[in-house]
């Protein structure tokens, strides 16, 4: 058993493995072989005592402080590839979203899926509102879904309609990012991100969108919002297929600065202070970044193949 790092960092690629870095030093210490299928999304638990990755159709549960390559736990009932996953700020149960059209909660401490909710359509991206008893699902018909797990029912939907040169039209939702604010991304190269805030009622989630982002010249991959701890600037990430990564300021939407590389973007991730962005590359790295002046600090090297997804986990545990 090694010692619990204050800093895990983890990242997979299409060469079906799993690394595990040393965020300062830029080491790889640990490869874990994943022959069943590519890796969709990686997720670390609030403790960091585990590394969920999510594959094609189960998802795999690795002990963090372990060097076993063999996972703890999986958890097998998507009939297709999974999308997404994450946790409980407590730790106690995950949920994932599927291309089979569900989402589904699973409790850690008991075998098998707890609860089941039908989206009738791919499922690209889901998260945890913070008030922990609401999850936001988006799909490959246009659906952005609250699902109210107090009620056990969706209790919200909205459909991210373009206004091309084709007419008004659903768009794919490929990812969605909830704090206080609901970040929305749209496929389509004309109306490519749309930004919807979340208002709040005594009740429920309403969804009131304010703001339409004409952010990249190709398709959005990924978007994220700056950890609440950045506050009074809060940042928008969004990751296109144009190559950039840029920085928005939530507070007027202004362009702050300008990620460029060579190589594609997949995930990013915001350290918990803000400070820092890490971004999985098509190049076959993991790159960190200063939001201070936008400079690439480190580069991660070691996959053969390009790098889909990564997960950071700087923090200390959440209290819910």
């Amino acid at each position: 058993m090694s010692q619990q790092p204050s800093v895990v960092l983890a990242t997979a690629s299409y060469d079906h493995t799993i690394r595990f870095w040393e965020a300062k030093s830029g080491r790889c210490y640990r490869t874990i072989q994943y022959p069943e299928s590519q890796v969709n999304r990686l997720e670390i638990t609030p403790d960091k005592r585990y590394l969920a990755a999510a594959g094609n159709p189960h998802i795999r549960l690795f002990d963090v402080n372990s060097n076993s390559p063999q996972p703890v736990m999986s958890y097998d009932s998507h009939t297709n590839n999974v999308m997404a996953v994450g946790f409980q700020c407590d730790g106690n149960w995950m949920y994932s979203g599927s291309e089979d059209g569900t989402v589904k909660i699973w409790d850690l401490r008991a075998p098998g899926c707890q609860r089941e909710y039908e989206s009738r359509a791919a499922v690209n991206t889901v998260v945890l509102h913070p008030n922990q008893t609401e999850l936001i699902s988006g799909d490959q018909n246009g659906n952005i879904r609250v699902w109210d797990l107090t009620a056990n029912a969706c209790s919200c939907e909205l459909t991210m309609y373009n206004s091309g040169p084709r007419g008004g039209y659903s768009g794919t939702i490929l990812d969605c990012n909830v704090g206080r604010k609901l970040g929305g991304c749209s496929q389509q190269p004309w109306d490519v991100l749309c930004v919807a805030f979340v208002a709040r009622t005594q009740t429920m989630t309403n969804f009131e969108p304010l703001h339409k982002l004409q952010a990249h010249e190709g398709y959005i991959l990924k978007c994220l919002l700056s950890p609440e701890l950045c506050e009074p600037n809060r940042y928008l990430a969004t990751a296109s297929s144009d190559h950039t990564v840029k920085i928005w300021n939530v507070d007027g939407f202004t362009l702050e600065k300008t990620l460029d590389t060579s190589a594609g973007f997949g995930t990013v991730f915001f350290s918990v202070d803000g400070a820092f962005l890490i971004t999985a590359s098509s190049d076959s790295t993991a790159r960190l970044w200063s939001m201070a002046n936008g400079e690439e600090i480190k580069v991660y090297k070691g996959h053969q193949k390009a790098t889909v997804c990564c997960a950071l986990h700087d923090g200390t545990e959440p209290s819910c």
